[in-house]
């Protein structure tokens, strides 16, 4: 299955895409440009939804694989969010373990890699990339209360 086989539900302020379960991820092939692997499980969500302020991919790897290169970037620094199974991840020749609840950010000019060590279960990973030192806020002052009362009677279902 390819990103362009799915289908987007959009209105004037949202995207929504269902990818389905992690575990079906595998279904998904990236290859970079340039590179002369496929990727199996990963899925690229700025395309999908229109995002315009970060790339974000949902990635699944199989028991007992590893990334099979090592990667920087020149702006973006990236948060990883691991969801399922555990493994280790390496930074700049220094390696720690990872699992169910690990997050992780690596500046742009970190060299990284990581691999599933599992014997039976896949690593599940959600990859935010953004500019680094773009946000010198904090998140609770961009948002604001709306003066509504929260009511999920006779809304249009998309």
């Amino acid at each position: 299955m390819t990103q362009s086989s799915l289908s987007t539900k959009t209105g004037q302020n949202f995207a929504a895409v269902n990818l389905g379960t992690f575990s079906q991820l595998h279904q998904f092939k990236f290859q970079a440009p340039g590179v002369p692997f496929k990727f199996e499980g990963k899925v690229f969500l700025k395309q999908l939804l229109d995002l315009t302020s970060a790339e974000i991919s949902v990635n699944m790897l199989l028991p007992r694989q590893s990334i099979p290169f090592y990667h920087k970037h020149r702006l973006n620094e990236e948060i990883y969010i691991f969801i399922r199974g555990y493994g280790e991840f390496q930074v700049d020749e220094r390696v720690f373990p990872i699992g169910e609840g690990t997050v992780v950010r690596v500046d742009p000019e970190g060299e990284r890699c990581f691999r599933n060590t599992s014997d039976v279960e896949e690593l599940c990973w959600i990859v935010i990339q953004s500019r680094a030192n773009s946000y010198p806020g904090h998140t609770i002052e961009d948002g604001y209360g709306v003066q509504k009362q929260v009511s999920w009677v006779d809304k249009e279902t998309v």
